[in-house]
């Protein structure tokens, strides 16, 4: 008897749980079974709906009960769907065309831009956009807190009874269903942070500070909260563009979303005790970087009060199935509203089918205590170098129990749990270490790394196959110093090469930093313009698989440098150092660097000793990197880089053979254009006093590889052109498929198109042609060369491939008038 009470009881509150949710998914056609694309789903009596995607499909979830599902879309008649079940699945729901239409819902698809009510609305938003939220405000403040979820998506039973997942079953424990797809996924990752945040609207200048952070699994203050702050950029949805994973969207606030969305006036209510207007949108177009959606708005400040969007499926984005964005507003002050709550889901996966595996990628950010108009001064703003405070990284739960703005649900407080077990388990800890060295390159034992292991194998003409081993000491991310080496071997000159490198992060706070090093190689000179001391460096032009002509244009290296950089502001760096080189052909039957070393010029010499001073400055505003330690990861983000260098060389100093001064500038600015796409610009200029032979000389950088590689020319040989005083201009553009989108066929390849141009003027002193006594001829692009290149990117998302032309210099022997070119790349 106690036991069936028992069981009746359970049976009950199971029941209860159940009835007080609904959930329900399906598709949306017409009477020829075609998919309705972005129609509208609300539960019936409330303001909790969604759009369908482009092929009809929807998911809806509430957590209250409800009987009636309303779907409605211009041109056909409304339907009211009885839900006999709190859960139902694979729902098909037939709308049937309107026979008779009214004046303003006379749309199939596309909706006017005349006499649409919504778009009276939308035009009153841009309007007033600049007069809410925080703009309002001199100063503002307010506390922040941030919650990072990743999860494991589409497990099923397959799934797992994985071999893989052999001894760690009890992962699948903390099973849940997404509520915004309805798929089942597993969490794998957690992290949450507390920020105290400080914006000056007149300074336009924003400061935060971390005041805690907790992970799960992974380590500490390593970087990874930095990784996931880029992932998911802040954002102003009343900014005409929002940029997320590279790549930039309409907004549909935007001033010109009526190009790109249709809006349609579906509701009006109260919310909050604010009269507010429903709009839904969706996009006119396949394949451009939109969203679909909704959003209500108050009628009297034309402020957002919530918005709920989602990419559509067909968007030209790599890696990434679906983004859905949840904004909430509150009402502060009686007519100032702000930013409460954001959410945003991203589901990363290679392929973009409904059933295809991935990751869920959730961050939630909440806002509170906002306070307005207490200045700070200037210098408050400006952000710490290199700081780190472990205390932040280490705070007890008592911390979390007060600063959480939001309590974890009992999943989320079980996956801390989890996943510190799922550490100890010998079958994940190699799982984990795989991903690790794939991503790094680099095999960790103990305090050493060996690698990167991507370097193993090379070839070029005079080394032949050449096979290479190094590795570098690693205590932790932010070590602060560093020794790292590796030897060569190349199988036809039957010789053995180094480099040992070693950095120490003296001063913490403002890095400075003292390095110094011996390499001993062979080296492509010339294969770029802006030359580097780093004793570790190689070109692909050295060690290349694939080339195209004569290869044999190698030297001998021995450089030793020694250096100073400090970072006194933030991306801004200084640098000084010592360097020793030699220099000599390596292999002088294809190649020489000889010069005269008397003024009669009868007297030659193959070989070139240089000592050399030098001072740098490198400026990368809005670069972002991780970690704190003497080696830094840059965040791939697109900023701008100033590059200047002044080098002295001394003739005498340790046998040295050539006094000269070099200066050199390179500046790279990428521009975002918005749906444009983007476009980067590169200029490199130089100049060098005294006499120097062709291993001093300014050579420019030719690309003999089947390889896209930076800052090169594709259509020029190395040491085509050689001068001492050059300007490089080069301009790419990337449409990121903007036009591509407009061609049927084509659009759903998802292919970018990318256009360029590359021009260099050039030239050399008499006194220094009169120095070479080399096989090599002097040219000089005193007519300023230049080519044009055509490209296709994202083929099969991973590859990119360019035809390149010569503009001028085209009858020249073995000239490479035009030549294909190709680059493998992960990009979103």
């Amino acid at each position: 008897m106690k036991k069936n009470l028992r069981a009746s009881i359970i049976l009950f509150f199971f029941t209860v749980l159940v009835a007080a949710q609904t959930k329900v998914s399906g598709v949306v056609i017409d009477k020829k079974n075609q998919p309705i694309p972005f129609a509208n789903l609300v539960f019936k009596g409330s303001n909790e709906g969604v759009v369908c995607d482009e092929n009809g499909k929807f998911y809806i979830e509430s957590a209250k009960s409800y009987t009636t599902l309303v779907v409605a879309f211009m041109g056909y008649t409304t339907k009211d769907v009885d839900l006999e079940k709190p859960v139902t699945y694979n729902l098909k729901i037939v709308l049937n065309e309107e026979e008779v239409l009214q004046e303003v819902v006379v749309y199939t698809g596309k909706t006017s831009k005349k006499n649409n009510p919504a778009l009276r609305i939308l035009r009153k938003i841009w309007e007033r956009k600049r007069k809410n939220g925080l703009r309002l405000f001199d100063q503002y403040a307010y506390d922040k807190y941030e919650k990072v979820e990743f999860d494991l998506n589409s497990i099923d039973s397959n799934f797992t009874k994985s071999k893989v997942f052999k001894g760690m079953e009890f992962v699948f424990n903390k099973i849940d269903t997404s509520k915004i797809t309805g798929k089942t996924y597993l969490p794998i990752f957690i992290n949450e942070s507390v920020y105290k945040v400080y914006g000056d609207n007149k300074l336009g200048k924003q400061k935060e500070i971390l005041e805690g952070n907790k992970n799960s699994g992974l380590s500490n203050g390593d970087g990874v909260n930095t990784f996931i702050k880029d992932l998911y950029n802040d954002y102003n949805i009343y900014n005409n563009h929002l940029t997320f994973f590279d790549k930039s969207f309409t907004s549909p606030i935007s001033t010109t979303g009526i190009d790109v969305y249709n809006y349609v006036l579906r509701d009006s209510a109260y919310i909050d005790d604010k009269w507010c207007y429903n709009i839904v949108f969706y996009p006119r177009r396949k394949n451009e970087l939109t969203f679909k959606g909704d959003f209500w708005v108050n009628d009297s400040t034309f402020a957002i009060k919530t918005i709920n969007m989602a990419v559509s499926k067909s968007a030209n984005i790599n890696w990434v199935k679906d983004i859905y964005i949840e904004q909430e507003f509150d009402v502060v002050n009686d007519s100032v509203f702000l930013l409460t709550r954001d959410y945003m889901m991203s589901d990363f996966s290679l392929s973009k089918k409904e059933e295809a595996k991935g990751v869920y990628g959730k961050r939630t950010s909440l806002y509170r205590n906002h306070k307005f108009n207490e200045p700070k001064p200037e210098k408050f703003y400006r952000d710490e170098v290199n700081f780190i405070d472990n205390a932040v990284y280490t705070r007890n739960e008592e911390f979390w129990e007060k600063n959480r703005f939001e309590k974890l649900n009992k999943d989320e407080v079980g996956v801390y749990k989890m996943l510190d077990t799922l550490k100890t388990v010998k079958k994940f800890k190699q799982m984990y270490n795989l991903v690790t060295i794939l991503a790094s390159g680099y095999i960790q034992k103990g305090h050493f790394d060996y690698g990167p292991i991507f370097s193993t194998f090379g070839y070029n003409v005079v080394e032949g196959i050449r096979l290479r081993a190094g590795g570098r000491t690693y205590f932790g991310p932010n070590d602060k110093w560093r020794i790292q080496g590796y030897t060569a071997f190349g199988f036809d000159d039957h010789k053995f090469k180094y480099g040992v490198s070693a950095k120490w992060m003296v001063n913490t706070k403002n890095r400075l930093i003292l390095a110094a090093g011996n390499r001993r190689d062979i080296e492509q000179i010339g294969a770029s313009l802006t030359t580097t001391n780093d004793v570790l460096g190689r070109s692909f032009a050295s060690s290349g698989i694939f080339m195209s002509g004569t290869n044999g244009k190698l030297s001998n290296i021995n450089l030793t440098s020694a250096s100073a950089e400090i970072e006194p502001v933030k991306n801004l760096i200084f640098e000084t150092g010592f360097s020793f080189r030699t220099l000599e052909s390596a292999s002088r039957d294809l190649f020489t660097m000889d010069y005269f070393t008397d003024k009669a010029r009868t007297q030659t010499r193959g070989d070139l000793r240089q000592s050399e001073v030098y001072f740098q400055v490198e400026f990368t505003p809005k670069k972002k990197s991780v970690g704190y330690g003497v080696e830094r990861l840059s965040v791939d983000n697109p900023y701008s880089r100033l590059f200047l260098k002044m080098s002295q060389g001394f003739k005498g100093v340790l046998n040295s053979d050539f006094d000269y001064t070099k200066l050199q500038l390179y500046y790279k600015q990428p521009i975002v254009i918005g749906p444009l796409g983007r476009t980067n610009l590169t200029m490199e200029m130089g100049k060098t006093f005294g006499a120097v032979p062709l291993g001093l000389m300014s050579v420019v950088p030719g690309n003999q590889t089947y390889f896209i590689i930076g800052n090169t020319f594709s259509n020029l040989n190395f040491y085509e052109f050689v001068t001492d005083e050059y300007v490089t201009l080069q301009w790419e553009h990337n449409f990121q498929g903007r036009l591509f989108s407009r061609i049927p066929g084509i659009r759903k390849l998802n292919w970018r198109e990318i256009i360029g141009i590359r021009g260099v003027y050039g030239d050399f002193s008499e006194e220094n042609r009169l120095l070479n006594a080399s096989d090599l001829v002097y040219k000089a692009p005193k007519t300023p060369y230049w080519e044009y290149s055509v490209g296709i990117g994202n083929i099969f998302k991973v590859f990119r491939i360019d035809a390149s032309w010569r503009g001028n210099y085209r009858d020249l022997p073995g000239t490479n008038n035009f030549t294909i070119k190709g680059e493998f790349g992960f990009y979103f």
